[in-house]
């Protein structure tokens, strides 16, 4: 029988037998004398080609075709792939028994191959199926299921980090939100219940370095590290890189098999990276996910300073191994891991990007600021340094609602762009700045260049995905957020912006169901904590809710989430507790009206409460509203909430005004009716207020946040409804930032 019969027997893929050499090409395994023999992914295909059409010569530009895909490799690629071919199949090149060389010409396959195949499982030593990698929903997000360092979404009177969108067009809006959330939902469910991809040949997953310094603190070194490793290889044409691998997800990994099918990559770069002293020791492998060898292996052990030549040599053993040597790839990995030659500035770096993906501290953005700052003062060249503060403050105006933050960010973006005006990473700054400022045009040509750079696309295509909803474009923002998550399909960010999109849209059930995923995906990040509780909170779940804000507080005590679990001291009538949760919630963030505006609430309810200290928390409010409002006027919420404080400190013709106003900028229209339903209680306009409340429940805002209103109640506008497990208003979710991002991402 020949090899084309057994091969059609067998499906097409029946092993190649010929000495004591056992070829399999499905399961990509290479064995001889029954002992694996390890080859690169490249070696292997190019056995494959020539074993297809045995004694054949085949020429040298037809195999780098077949193999590398009309790639501008150099010839030597192909003649370092033969020699370890060689190696593996125990040949001498003088005297080959398989592989013959022609000279200038091309190879070809001389040996005799077996006239009928074993079965391979004989071969190869039988294995135990490597179980299922899964990363455990935290305990405290359990419940039955019904978004640069990110702030997800926070609702009702909820106050939270990420804010109001950009202005809607009314009624071509809610269509494009329909077209939006229907398609993505459809999407979504077709992703889940598709098979895992095959690997692509050329692809590898850059795992979380190991930290073997023996200090805790240097985790944010090795991490930095791996992320810029990823971005730098993510910008090699022709090389898939997979999404930042979570380190649970790494550790829960049977072995490298499994991983590989999980992420559908090929190859896998593990290090370990120790740092004593001036000495750096790193550790990397890179192994073959098909058979669990290692294709590559080295430690480098020297200067710390030299960290960006070791970074770059361990890239390019990396390419070469996969793709062979490219002509100027080499230099241009070196350029991507090395944008500064100060180890200092590099090191001080990396602890501010540490900060702003992992926000475990109240004032983590004003830290990474911080940072980024020493960081240019050991070299002001340093444009990704320049473009994380433009990127923190921009995250600090989405938060806090801070207009000095926005000046800030402004003047570090165009400071960042007079630096270096080509660096994706500053595009990125500079379309996140214009997206939250309001200036949709402006974000997206920035957006557009920066989608170019491999290692900012995603954030790119996160960013034009929000550009295009608040422009109620559904249809455009729906293929955005599904190519970033084609780029990474378990980001937490990616969960997170999807959520904040369907919060805005009023679609609370799926905006908490895609939080829920972004909490499990990232269980540390206690700002999505605090807007899945927020988004409890507009569901009427406080049980569920109570849970997630106190394991936000338990990671790091942010105001919004202080604010929110205020309220629900406040909705049970205990109002010293949630005058003290929101009076801590104002020391956190002086700036933010709602802060201010929330105190104000607690303390008008609360009979111990002094009147003159109630009516300077709402001065406060009011005048930082103003403020904002000037920066940001199109935020319907804001509006709305600075005519309930007038109308509090009595002054209803701008009360008034100001309501209208809100409700003709067409966003948030729950919260803002809600809040309009208020002012015009206070008015003296009982009709008014009960046209609001019913427009609010209608758009899904919870009855609890209608019952424990201190006005509706003393002014009779509520009555109990049937019984509901509601809960009043939290501080609205705040958007994802794309604090994730780093000089790769």
């Amino acid at each position: 029988m020949d090899r084309t019969e057994s091969g059609a027997r067998n499906g097409g893929a029946a092993p190649y037998r010929f000495g004591d050499i056992v070829v399999d090409p499905a399961a990509h395994t290479l064995l001889r004398a029954g002992v694996p023999q390890p080859v690169e992914p490249k070696a292997f295909a190019v056995l494959l080609a020539l074993l297809q059409r045995p004694g054949e010569l085949i020429g040298r530009d037809d195999l780098l075709d077949q193999v590398w895909g009309h790639r501008h490799v150099t010839p030597g690629v192909l003649t370092r792939v033969i020699a370890q071919l060689r190696h593996a199949l125990d040949e001498d090149p003088q005297q080959p028994r398989y592989i013959q060389t022609r000279h200038a010409l091309g190879y070809s396959f001389i040996g005799q191959l077996d006239g009928t195949v074993d079965d391979a499982a004989a071969a190869v030593p039988e294995e135990a199926p490597s179980p299922a990698v899964t990363v455990p929903l935290p305990a405290e997000a359990a419940e039955p299921a019904p978004f640069p360092v990110s702030r997800p979404p926070e609702t009702p009177r909820m106050w939270s980090a990420e804010g109001p969108a950009l202005a809607r067009p009314g009624r071509w809006f809610m269509l494009g939100a329909i077209v939006l959330l229907a398609g993505l939902a459809a999407w979504l469910t077709i992703q889940r219940h598709k098979p895992p991809p095959r690997p692509v040949a050329a692809s590898v997953a850059v795992l979380p370095f190991a930290n073997l310094s023996g200090r805790p603190g240097d985790d944010y070194f090795a991490e930095g590290l791996a992320e810029e490793m990823r971005d730098a290889l993510a910008g090699v044409k022709g090389l898939k890189v997979a999404a930042s691998v979570s380190p649970a997800a790494s550790r829960d990994a049977v072995d490298a098999r499994a991983l590989g099918d999980r992420l559908g990559v090929a190859s896998i770069l593990s290090a370990s990276v120790r740092r004593e002293g001036a000495r750096l020791r790193i550790t990397a492998r890179l192994t073959d996910t098909a058979t669990g060898f290692t294709l590559w292996s080295h430690t480098y052990d020297r200067e710390l300073s030299d960290v960006f030549d070791t970074q770059s040599d361990i890239a390019e053993e990396v390419v070469h191994a996969l793709l062979g040597a490219i002509p100027g790839e080499d230099s241009a990995l070196s350029k991507r891991l090395a944008a500064t030659r100060s180890e200092a500035a590099f090191d001080t770096y990396l602890q501010g990007m540490q900060l702003l993906r992992h926000p475990d501290q109240p004032d983590a953005a004003d830290q990474a600021i911080a940072h980024f700052g020493q960081a240019l003062k050991q070299d002001s060249g340093f444009a990704k340094a320049q473009a994380g503060i433009c990127h923190a403050e921009t995250w600090r105006f989405q938060s806090q609602r801070s207009p000095t933050a926005l000046d800030n960010a402004k003047a570090a973006c165009q400071q960042a762009e007079r630096m270096d005006p080509g660096a994706p990473e500053v595009d990125q700054a500079l379309g996140d700045l214009y997206r939250v400022a309001g200036d949709p045009e402006r974000a997206l040509q920035h957006y557009r260049k920066s989608v170019q750079a491999p290692g900012q696309a995603m954030y790119a295509h996160v960013g034009m995905a929000s550009v295009y909803a608040a422009q109620g474009h559904g249809d455009l923002a729906l293929a955005e957020f599904q190519q970033a998550l084609k780029l990474r399909p378990d980001d937490a960010y990616i969960h997170a912006s999807i959520g904040y999109q369907q919060y805005l849209d009023g679609k609370i059930p799926q905006a908490v169901a895609s939080y829920r995923r972004a909490v499990e995906l990232d269980p540390k990040n206690a700002d999505r904590w605090g807007t899945l509780g927020a988004l409890y909170m507009r569901a009427g779940n406080n049980a569920a809710a109570a849970q997630a804000l106190e394991r936000a507080i338990e990671i790091s005590p942010a105001a919004d989430t202080l604010t929110n679990l205020g309220e629900l001291r406040y909705q049970h009538g205990d109002y010293a507790a949630a005058v003290a949760l929101r009076r801590q919630a104002t020391t956190l963030t002086p700036d933010d009206f709602r802060a201010w505006g929330n105190l104000g609430e607690a303390l008008r309810a609360d009979p111990a409460s002094n009147p003159a200290d109630t009516r300077k928390a709402f001065e406060a409010a009011a005048s930082r509203a103003e403020r904002y409002l000037r920066a940001k006027p199109d935020d319907a919420q804001a509006v709305a909430l600075l005519g309930l404080y007038r109308a509090i400190l009595g002054d209803p013709a701008e009360a008034r005004q100001l309501a209208v106003r809100a409700e003709a900028l067409g966003g948030q229209p729950g919260e803002v009716a809600l809040f309009n339903a208020e002012t015009f209680a206070l008015l003296g306009d009982p009709g008014a207020a009960r046209q609001r409340l019913q427009a609010a429940r209608a758009a899904g805002i919870a009855e609890t946040q209608i019952s424990s209103n201190y006005t509706f109640r003393r002014l009779g506008l509520w009555s109990p409804p049937p019984p509901a497990g509601t809960s009043r208003g939290t501080e609205p979710p705040a958007p994802p930032s794309s604090a994730g991002y780093s000089a790769g991402g």
